[in-house]
């Protein structure tokens, strides 16, 4: 794995969408299989720990791990909000 310089936690709006888009194509898996890994695995509290994490075990490019960990965070913020 090649080390990439680490981005923002902030994505606007369409990227993250267009970012979500992208997985199933580059990973060959549904962002709702990655949600479900996840939440699956180590209970980990910040955000770039989650990132590193899914980096490593799954081999994820740096955008990708970060996407899907910020949906991740989405959904379960909206279930509190429920």
């Amino acid at each position: 794995m090649r080390p990439e310089a680490p981005m923002s936690q902030v994505f606007s709006e369409e990227t993250h969408r267009n970012m979500l888009a992208r997985i199933p194509h580059c990973t060959g898996r549904e962002v709702s299989d990655w949600l479900r890994t996840v939440d699956e695995g180590p209970a980990l509290f910040r955000f770039e720990e989650k990132v590193s994490w899914l980096r490593a075990e799954h081999d994820l490019a740096y955008g990708h791990a970060k996407a899907i960990i910020h949906e991740y965070d989405l959904r379960r913020a909206a279930r509190k909000l429920l």
